[in-house]
């Protein structure tokens, strides 16, 4: 549901030729790391030409139960669900049940500017409907169960951001009315489509539409990292995301359907090069990830504590997913390390020095509200016992660690803090780009 764009790194150098004899000794060796200094937890898979060539997981999949994740352990995929919605639009397209030029008016005539928006602008974000999970209120109600007529009626509320085709904008909006298309095209619920459809013929055991998390499944909960220790994250209800974010998954599913999807055993061939095809870097349900040389095509996502990661590589017919629960490093920086190794790129494994440990009375001169005058947020500087809070306008709280005097980060979203506590001032740094900020 989140919107993780996943960059890999973007250079130009020296092809290095296709590892099939890649180093596995390295590529554990950096999953040890990460599990012993709690950078992560979660699951990969790697494979080559549909088969699995590496797979590795990482802490729990039950932190209060101790039950470890395994290769079976299912995750919430977040917005990947949006590739295999995609998928099941153009079968409808394949079987000319639907076509792409066809407009939301024929369905949910009560969306502003349905009479003018397409499903291909559904599926490539160019509807302009607005992202209802933007609604500042969404946090209050995410966790409870919607009917399809309420979600309906939350999306005619959240109106429109621009107007039709002009541009894009990632909306989960748009994949909740494909979803909601795709059951009144077939007269079945998404979740038994999705099993007719996808996950059965393709042999996918460890696919389905999600519900409340069973951990004797062995379904996975996911956790936030707060000081030492992981506390357990919101779980959205699955009748709110559908077709967007409600499918449950494993990395090994996830490559067997990627392989499945770019060898023609999904849609059509003139369907799957209908999916490829970017406008504003968006594609149907895809979107491309380069890495230094090479291109990949595939999605990311992230719900709750849940971060999800899926990258195709056609021309080298290798697929990586990783599958996280918890994340306290840059889910990003963690693929570059898997590719690199696989791809026999030089790369030196991290090495983590352990984060500042303060008193909550140490923490007490940052805490307040802070403003800047270039950007319309502000951000409020709690504390949890010895644990520092962030918490923007509108936005889920999260906990901060302590690097060095006076500065913190949140590892896994790149961002970092630095006070100035006797200038009653705070710097805050993303993605190359720096704000200042004053205390209220």
């Amino acid at each position: 549901m989140k919107k993780y764009y996943l960059l890999f790194v973007l250079v130009f150098g020296t092809i290095v030729l296709h590892a099939q004899h890649f180093d596995r000794t390295r590529l554990d060796s950096l999953f040890a790391l990460l599990e012993k200094n709690q950078k992560g937890m979660g699951s990969v898979s790697v494979f080559y030409d549909g088969e699995e060539v590496y797979q590795k997981s990482i802490g729990f999949a039950d932190v209060e139960n101790g039950l470890p994740a395994d290769a079976q352990t299912k995750y919430r995929i977040g917005s990947i669900s949006k590739t295999f919605t995609a998928a099941i639009i153009m079968q409808l397209v394949d079987e000319a049940k639907l076509s792409l030029d066809m407009h939301l008016a024929a369905f949910f005539p009560e969306i502003e500017n349905a009479e003018l928006i397409t499903i291909a602008q559904l599926l490539r974000h160019r509807s302009g409907i607005y992202n209802f999970t933007n609604v500042p209120q969404y946090t209050d109600w995410m966790e409870q169960p919607k009917s399809r007529l309420e979600m309906v009626e939350v999306i005619r509320q959240s109106g429109s951001e621009f107007s039709p085709g002009t541009k894009a904008g990632y909306s989960n909006s748009n994949y909740v009315l494909l979803s909601l298309i795709i059951e009144k095209i077939t007269n079945k619920e998404f979740a038994q489509v999705l099993h007719d459809r996808i996950s059965s013929p393709l042999g996918l055991k460890n696919t389905y539409f999600g519900s409340k998390i069973s951990p004797a499944q062995n379904e996975a909960m996911s956790y936030t990292l707060a000081g030492n220790s992981w506390v357990p994250a919101t779980e959205t209800d699955m009748s709110i995301p559908l077709g967007a974010g409600a499918i449950v998954s494993t990395p090994g599913d996830l490559n067997r359907f990627f392989h499945a999807l770019f060898t023609g055993n999904v849609v059509s061939p003139t369907s799957l090069m209908e999916m490829q095809q970017l406008e504003d870097h968006f594609g149907l349900g895809l979107f491309q990830m380069p890495f230094y040389e090479r291109q990949a095509v595939g999605h990311t996502g992230g719900i709750d504590g849940f971060q999800s990661n899926v990258a195709y590589f056609q021309k080298d017919k290798v697929s990586v997913a990783y599958l996280t629960n918890g994340v306290s490093m840059t889910v990003n920086d963690i693929l570059i390390g898997v590719l690199s190794l696989y791809f026999g790129r030089d790369y030196d494994l991290p090495q983590f020095t352990p984060f500042m440990q303060l008193t909550t009375e140490q923490l007490d001169k940052y805490l307040g509200v802070y403003a800047s005058d270039a950007i319309p947020l502000k951000i409020t500087i709690s504390k949890n016992g010895n644990t520092l809070i962030a918490q923007a306008t509108g936005q889920s709280s999260f906990p901060l660690d302590a690097y060095d005097v006076d500065k913190f980060q949140r590892e896994q979203i790149g961002l970092k803090l630095q006070f100035f506590p006797a200038e009653q001032k705070m710097t805050l740094m993303q993605s190359g780009m720096v704000f200042e900020f004053v205390k209220e």
